[in-house]
């Protein structure tokens, strides 16, 4: 199985974005941005695309960073984990609106290789606390990270980077638009990762960029194994999930319980061909929980053929048993 990036750098940018994000919110009390937060969800789950910013106040940035830059950060992250053994390491990196840097503290993570970042942000709240977030953290990326006003339209001008991340922002573009930017997302990077939330809108809208990418003559390097039509049909939707540690403030703003909660997440990568003209895809990827019973796991498979396969793997079959009872949603199978 091919390692995910794990180290003490990671961990050390994770908790430093969790002490940056105390540190900011800390200064407003949380009555204030309780209101501001159920407006931001009513406004994010319309459905409708905004005619302007939604993040209109240092309120508004502050309640989307307190309710939702953990669980953006967390679904990022994983994607970029898994992509990251796939893919040319970058050098460079552009974020389409990228609200308070989720993308950008997951990819300093994710790759110690990259030297520059910048952040096109159409909301100036979201700027300044993004950019007060990034100024005090361990990696000189984050400090350096330029942010940008941008309002993209059909004619995008982007600069060209290796790494183009844009994170639950499709949705809130018009069909023209999320199309042109798409489009030059495909002519101006290397590797282009779109992350939506993982509903059936969400996922129609990754298929659609999808399709576009390959049009441009991008390969897909995660999740599909494969550059054919997507297997996952009729009610069903290709998703994927993490956990999300909820703070004490998390819970209060969300009105929420329990510890935690379950981020889902649509996602694709496509990556321009190198001179040798292959991609390290996975030989398959685990597209649902995995079904364990005694001495039997049953894995739901989207292989490499183009097809959606449930691969029983039963105990007499003992290292690939012990391989597959480790194996959780998402990773890829065989192991590798």
């Amino acid at each position: 199985m091919v390692p995910e990036p794990s180290s003490a750098l990671s961990h050390e940018l994770s908790d430093a974005l969790a002490a940056a994000l105390d540190d900011a919110l800390d200064r407003v009390p949380a009555a204030r941005l309780a209101p501001v937060v159920e407006r931001l969800i009513r406004d994010y789950r319309s459905g409708t695309v905004p005619t302007a910013p939604i993040l209109r106040t240092d309120d508004d940035a502050a309640a989307y960073a307190a309710y939702r830059m953990p669980a953006t950060h967390a679904a990022v992250l994983d994607v970029l984990e898994r992509a990251a053994a796939r893919v040319p390491e970058p050098v460079s990196l552009l974020d389409l609106g990228g609200g308070t840097g989720a993308a950008v503290w997951a990819a300093a993570q994710v790759w110690p290789s990259l030297e520059w970042a910048t952040v096109l942000e159409a909301a100036t709240p979201a700027r300044a606390l993004g950019r007060r977030l990034a100024s005090g953290a361990p990696s000189p990326l984050l400090r350096a990270a330029r942010w940008e006003a941008a309002v993209l339209g059909t004619a995008p001008v982007l600069p060209e980077t290796d790494l183009l991340t844009a994170c639950y922002l499709l949705g809130e573009l018009p069909v023209p638009v999320r199309d042109a930017v798409v489009d030059a997302a495909a002519r101006d990077a290397r590797v282009v990762v779109l992350v939506e939330p993982g509903t059936p809108a969400g996922h129609a809208r990754i298929l659609d960029a999808r399709t576009r990418l390959l049009a441009a003559g991008l390969t897909v390097a995660a999740p599909c194994p494969h550059d054919g039509a997507c297997p996952v049909t009729g009610d069903d939707w290709c998703h994927f999930a993490v956990r999300v540690g909820r703070s004490s403030r998390h819970r209060v703003l969300k009105a929420g319980s329990l510890g935690h909660e379950d981020e889902k997440f649509s996602y694709v990568v496509g990556v321009r061909d190198g001179d040798d003209g292959s991609v390290g895809r996975a030989p398959g990827r685990v597209v649902r929980h995995p079904q364990t019973r005694k001495g039997l796991v049953t894995l739901r498979v989207c292989e490499a053929g183009g097809t959606l396969r449930d691969t029983p793997v039963p105990r007499s079959r003992r290292e690939l048993f012990r391989h597959a009872r480790d194996t959780v949603w998402g990773d890829a199978w065989p192991p590798e």
